[in-house]
């Protein structure tokens, strides 16, 4: 599974990157408008701090010859980029010309099985299922997360199944057992992945114990 960070604060990307195995960062209108910099700026400090990253960066137009424009204009910014498009009509037609021009996009604001499919004939490169916002109202986001990516086996499509709005550890596990192909998580939530009470308390016993034998590394050699 690819892991991607969903943020516009460049410093999260930075601290993400350090462990090396960061695949991608998604953005959006809102996260970008809370980052407090420039659209543009924003995206390409992304890029330089994730080199060879995916990157997704949204259009905000509604209407397909806006939408064009605007991808053409973000797609020109850097070759790690990935246009975004939301899951409307206009925005599917749009997917299907940018994936004839060599383009990568990822629609976004997916929530059912039928619009991925939509999505994945277009010629999407990700497919974001959202989860998150339909646990809120009481549903399982992860149906149609398990659902498309059946979908995106049975028919042989390209594109890559992204769990979005990912809330907690749970989600997670949930998206891994459905084999989902990449998720993008909050900065919380992936620096938790990291951690276990257990993996604390076994980690500070081993440490107590070497203290008290009185073991060393030293030149090289591991003493004990």
């Amino acid at each position: 599974m690819k892991l991607f960070l969903d943020t516009g604060e460049v410093g999260q990307v930075q601290k993400a990157a350090e462990l090396g195995i960061l695949d991608g960062v998604t953005t959006n209108p809102t996260l970008i408008a809370k980052a407090g910099k420039g659209f543009r700026d924003t995206v390409l400090e992304i890029c330089a701090a994730l080199p060879g990253g995916a990157i997704s960066a949204e259009v905000v137009a509604t209407d397909y010859d806006e939408m064009l424009r605007e991808a053409m204009e973000i797609a020109s910014w850097h070759e790690q980029i990935v246009i975004k498009v939301p899951m409307i009509r206009d925005g599917v037609r749009l997917v299907s010309t940018l994936s004839d021009r060599g383009i990568r996009t990822n629609v976004t604001l997916v929530f059912s099985v039928t619009q991925a499919l939509l999505a994945a004939k277009a010629g999407a490169t990700y497919i974001s299922n959202f989860v998150g916002r339909v646990d809120d109202i009481g549903g399982d986001g992860m149906e149609a997360v398990a659902a498309t990516v059946e979908m995106i086996e049975a028919y042989g499509y390209a594109s890559e199944v992204l769990v979005a709005s990912v809330r907690h550890q749970q989600h997670m596990v949930q998206a891994i057992a459905a084999g989902a192909h990449v998720a993008t998580l909050p900065f919380n939530v992936f620096e938790q992945m990291v951690k276990h009470p257990l993996t604390d308390l076994g980690l500070e016993r081993f440490l107590a114990d070497w203290r008290d034998a009185g073991l060393t590394i030293r030149s090289g050699t591991v003493a004990g």
